[in-house]
């Protein structure tokens, strides 16, 4: 599961191949003892964030949506990912 950012101790990944249970582009973010799924249009899919975080994470897709479609088209084909510049 390559990790694509990493701000404010939340860490951004995305998981090669996993376009079938939530069936649309998602990252994982993880906060302390906080996981999420979230699109990278922002919805919560599956678990939660704290508010402060779930709108930090929503900022920073919202800022870097073109290259997290572009990280999502590479990993559902298990391509490798890049980086992704954090919030600052």
């Amino acid at each position: 599961m390559p990790e694509l950012s990493r701000f404010y101790n939340i860490v951004i990944k995305m998981i090669f191949m996993d376009d079938n249970q939530h069936h649309k582009p998602h990252v994982h973010a993880y906060y302390n003892e906080y996981e999420a799924s979230v699109g990278i249009d922002g919805e919560l899919l599956a678990g939660s964030l704290p508010t402060k975080q779930f709108k930090l994470v929503a900022a920073w897709l919202a800022i870097h949506e073109e290259e997290l479609y572009r990280a999502w088209n590479n990993a559902v084909r298990g391509k490798p990912v890049e980086k992704i510049a954090p919030l600052k």
